[in-house]
């Protein structure tokens, strides 16, 4: 296996020590071996299910498994041929250096039926078109007009908090976060539509919680199952609301300052617009993924805080020293470096988006591992950002240790909350913006405080949710 940190690159970024040995070593479940660089393993699946049981059984313990297996492991799921890789070189192998070799994997795919063909899940030419027409909306100066908006939600939100009172703050930053979007993407005159969208896609989410459409794929073509029933008409629901705030501003066209102002008037290189049903799958995909990154990494931020008042400490004296207690402001930003640090050790610990898949397109080698047409690739950022060979000490939450650079330095690969590559998530910044700017309102007043022993467990979903919510006591700083 590596054995740690060997130097860095000509660019600065950590590299790593090659692995001395090339002996095979086998279990009843598992076997590895060495091939070159990297270590290859497999994890052996006894029933027809191959190793889906145990990853349904105990997601998190299966991660770690899959990680002490190797750099480049083969799993055995049903129907499919699927690899998972842990080592960052193979990862931006397939992220960055060969990303025109892979698509999005199925289970990326499968999310059609409710984003229809928005920037997650399409490809090729029409994926390149969509991402440059809606690219302007995601300037680093369009992104900054923002800021206030972001800040004063949050300001309204915490404005009924009491000293003492006890509430689910995953709940409240849901609540947060999906007022934010709806004011950037949608103006804030469409409040009770973003209420919908947000009802409608607690349903959604529910289904991709379910196993059993893993195990049993066919159940969701059962309509008269009650939850096939929920989830059609949550489908139906969220097109009629997007639909009815697309064509509202199509004919009033008032430009509002917002996202879907800028994908109204996004022309392309031949000067075509995005028709009614791109639109439609692009803010469907963006208010759902605007609201539910930012608000998982708030909640999880107060989870972890919790454990180390001494963060809590820097956290609100930083924020003290900053703000001297105006509203905070995207000028901001580069100064409030601790407080990004402790957004950015969050999601290295509680990633939002928790996997990464690709499908192989053609026959590719990666790592020098042959990979055919078809293969299933799975890149876990729950086991990469525990990986010690990059965090030492990986399990402990130390927003200290970004504050010299470390992002900069670190391989690419090794962390990738938002993706990368030409898919990089196109929202990145902002949700970054939106993520430091609302830690940083709240901790002005207000102390979330999560108990140590009240820590929830990951929901292993599209996302990574705390399950049965986030418990916190509300004190007054």
């Amino acid at each position: 296996m590596h054995d740690g940190p060997s130097g860095r690159d000509e660019a600065g970024r950590i590299v790593y020590c090659r692995p001395a040995v090339t002996a095979t070593t086998e279990s009843p479940e598992t076997s590895q071996t060495s091939a070159g660089a990297y270590t290859v393993g497999e994890l052996r699946g006894w029933t027809r299910y191959g190793n889906l049981m145990a990853f349904m059984a105990e997601p998190a313990g299966f991660l770690r498994r899959i990680a002490a297996a190797g750099d480049l492991v083969w799993l055995r799921m049903p129907g499919e041929t699927t690899v998972v890789l842990r080592h960052p070189a193979l990862i931006e192998q397939v992220l960055v250096s060969k990303n025109r070799s892979f698509v999005k994997d199925r289970q990326t795919h499968g999310l059609r039926e409710v984003v229809g063909n928005g920037l997650l899940v399409s490809e090729g030419e029409f994926w390149r078109r969509q991402r440059r027409m809606a690219q302007p909306a995601f300037h680093r100066e369009r992104i900054h007009r923002h800021a206030a908006g972001v800040v004063a939600a949050g300001e309204r939100a915490t404005a009924t908090w009491r000293e003492g009172q006890v509430i689910d703050v995953h709940a409240a930053m849901m609540d947060l976060a999906r007022e934010v979007v709806a004011t950037t993407l949608l103006s804030s005159e469409v409040g009770r539509a973003a209420e919908d969208l947000g009802a409608a896609l607690e349903v959604v989410m529910a289904r991709y919680s379910d196993w059993r459409y893993a195990l049993l794929p066919g159940l969701a073509r059962v309509a008269a199952l009650p939850d096939n029933r929920r989830f059609a008409a949550a489908r139906a629901r969220l097109v009629a609301v997007v639909d009815g705030i697309i064509d509202e501003r199509r004919r009033s066209g008032t430009d509002r300052g917002d996202l879907l102002s800028m994908l109204l008037a996004a022309r392309d290189e031949d000067g075509s617009q995005m028709s009614d049903e791109q639109l439609r799958d692009e803010v469907t995909i963006l208010f759902m993924a605007g609201h539910e990154t930012t608000a998982l990494a708030l909640s999880w931020a107060f989870v972890l805080l919790g454990r180390r008042p001494g963060a809590w400490a820097r956290l609100g004296a930083e924020v003290d020293a900053v703000l001297a207690g105006r509203p905070a402001s995207a000028a901001d930003l580069g100064r409030l470096v601790y407080t990004e640090a402790v957004i950015l050790e969050t999601m290295r610990l509680y990633p939002p988006a928790w996997s990464i898949g690709r499908e192989a397109l053609e026959d590719v080698e990666i790592g020098g591992v042959p990979l055919a047409r078809g293969t299933q690739v799975w890149m876990f950022q729950w086991s990469s950002h525990r990986d010690s060979r990059c965090f030492p000490r990986p399990l402990a939450f130390e927003p200290e240790r970004w504050e010299d650079g470390l992002l900069q330095r670190l391989p690419r690969g090794a962390y990738f909350p938002f993706g990368g590559g030409p898919r990089l998530c196109i929202g990145n910044n902002f949700a970054m913006l939106e993520a430091v700017l609302l830690l940083a309102t709240i901790a002005q007043r207000w102390r979330p405080q999560v108990a140590q022993s009240d820590v929830p467990r990951p929901q292993f979903s599209i996302t990574l949710r705390p399950r049965g919510g986030v418990r916190a006591t509300l004190r007054r700083r």
